[in-house]
């Protein structure tokens, strides 16, 4: 690690002193909404209010009773999470001063020091050419110090050829053997079959997908002659960004690779944050917060009688 590299401590002192506490104020508190897959239990059942969220419904009693109501819950106390981390030669690359792995770190630095400081526990799996490190789950600061120290200390890979995602998530499946909330960390350029294992994990667990990707990665600039490489395989090819239709192609690709991409996500039912290394976590993940949110609302909404619906 360089002298410029700031420390897995630097880094997760400043997550709480300032990102954590930021995310707090945006957030509310309100974790559910991020964490979805955290566990409930039911604690007791009361009259509908005003300002209920409408997902808490019981139908059979309401229909029963003829008026709503609606179930509370207690937070389960022992909620595991897993970061499956794809870490192969494609996650250093970026084309400013932030890559897609450094993001990665503070993904993984920020929502474990949220998880763990709400009395949960925390794991990681990483992938390089293969499944190389498992770190089972545990609590408390100084376990995530150990998953980034672990993560920020590795070696930048050479020649580690095509990476196979698919590797990665069955052998997740093997290590988590309880029900779990799962954060998918990659760029998600691998090999095909990725997508069946992810739709698999699914049907278990409460899985999250964090694509990460760099602006150059998505839309190529007019900069003449490049020398462009496969950062996994090393293959070196030399590119006329001048030209007009050769940007075209690349774009063309680009868009066929993104609806191959969300087409996937989708069946899986997998909900996707997409993480550019030119933005800040804290809003990224404030926004993605709001989205999830909005869509759980509506999808609520469009069961809901109508009287419930006005405002």
């Amino acid at each position: 690690m360089s002298e410029l590299t700031p420390t897995p401590e630097a880094v997760l002192r400043r997550i709480e002193l300032t990102v954590l506490r930021q995310l707090d104020g945006m957030l509310h508190g309100d974790y559910h909404t991020l964490f979805r897959g955290l566990g409930m239990d039911l604690a007791d059942l009361r009259e509908y209010h005003y300002e209920d969220d409408v997902r808490h419904i019981d139908w059979n009693v309401t229909a029963r009773m003829q008026t709503p109501y609606v179930r509370e819950y207690y937070e389960e106390r022992d909620v595991t999470a897993w970061f499956l981390l794809d870490l192969s030669a494609s996650e250093d690359f970026g084309s400013q001063e932030v890559t897609k792995r450094s993001q990665a770190a503070e993904v993984v630095g920020l929502l474990s020091s949220m998880l763990t400081r709400h009395g949960n526990r925390v794991g990681a799996l990483f992938y390089g050419g293969s499944v190389d490190t498992v770190i089972p789950s545990g609590s408390g600061r100084r376990h995530v110090l150990q998953i980034l120290h672990r993560m920020m200390a590795r070696d930048r890979l050479v020649h580690s050829g095509a990476t196979r995602l698919e590797d990665l998530l069955k052998t997740s499946a093997q290590v988590m053997k309880r029900r779990s909330l799962v954060f998918v960390i990659s760029d998600f350029i691998s090999q095909p079959g990725w997508e069946k294992a992810l739709a698999m994990l699914t049907q278990r667990h409460d899985v999250l997908a964090m694509r990460l990707y760099d602006p150059l990665e998505m839309e190529l600039p007019d900069l003449g002659l490049l020398t462009m490489q496969d950062s996994e395989t090393d293959e070196q090819l030399l590119v006329d960004t001048h030209d007009h239709a050769f940007r075209s192609r690349f774009s063309a690709a680009v868009t066929r690779r993104e609806e191959a991409l969300h087409e996937a996500f989708a069946n899986a039912g997998v909900d996707v944050l997409e993480l550019s290394t030119e933005d800040m976590v804290v809003d990224a993940l404030v926004r993605f917060s709001e989205l999830r949110k909005g869509r759980s609302r509506l999808m609520a909404g469009g069961s809901l009688p109508m009287h419930m619906g006005r405002r």
